[in-house]
């Protein structure tokens, strides 16, 4: 039943609520959509709490995950496309499973761009990333287990988000889809792209290991 609630809230509601919200309201009431799209990312995670203790832990993690993925975005601000963003919501999404990936990769989206600037994009992006995370977290067995697979879905990921952020270049230029400028989208982002494909490989090597072994022994040792 919370697996089923998942799909429907982050592959049908919140995306509906995306892309209705880009459609039909000016980009001023960006806000609400975004404030929407926040509320739902996070209720699937929370119906997830069977025991309160647990519960409270397992959100610190995460909240820690969001800030370490929140502070790279920052710091890595002057290199265009070379972000640790969609690392951090892999792993997150590996080890606390696809809603927790989801969440971390909307809440990451909304609270750096508090520095990046907030717009009609913010929606996209936050279900950019947590698309992403949720993906991970049902593949999360063999990513763990193969470093080539994990190279392999970071360079993917970088293509699906750009897959994603076109639309809204494509909404909001026109008023609706519009599949030749969508295309002349995806061309010329190819450069960005692969740039944001090759940072993604370059982070999942370096700090899913690490990472992943500390969160590990977190879980062990707090029953997580």
């Amino acid at each position: 039943m919370k697996k089923r609630v998942s799909f429907i809230v982050f592959c049908l509601a919140v995306p509906a609520v995306v892309v209705g919200g880009a459609l039909l309201f000016p980009a001023k009431r960006y806000a609400y959509v975004t404030l929407c799209a926040a509320v739902l990312s996070c209720l699937p995670f929370f119906m997830q709490f069977e025991r309160k203790d647990a519960g409270v832990k397992r959100l610190v993690l995460i909240a820690s995950m969001t800030a370490l993925s929140t502070l790279g975005r920052v710091i890595f601000a002057p290199l265009p496309g070379f972000k640790p963003v969609t690392a951090m919501v892999v792993i997150t999404a590996m080890y606390f499973g696809g809603e927790a990936g989801f969440m971390t990769g909307t809440l990451s989206a909304l609270i750096s761009n508090f520095w990046f600037g907030q717009g009609p994009w913010t929606p996209f992006q936050m279900l950019s990333w947590g698309m992403l995370g949720f993906i991970a977290g049902l593949l999360a067995s063999p990513l763990k287990k193969s470093k080539a697979l994990l190279a392999a879905y970071g360079a993917l990921a970088g293509v699906l988000y750009s897959f994603i952020m076109d639309v809204w270049t494509v909404l909001w230029a026109d008023g609706f889809f519009n599949p030749a400028r969508y295309a002349a989208a995806l061309a010329s982002s190819v450069p960005f792209t692969a740039v944001y494909a090759a940072s993604n490989v370059v982070f999942l090597l370096l700090f899913a290991g690490p990472i992943g072994r500390t969160l590990e022994r977190i879980q062990t040792k707090y029953n997580i």
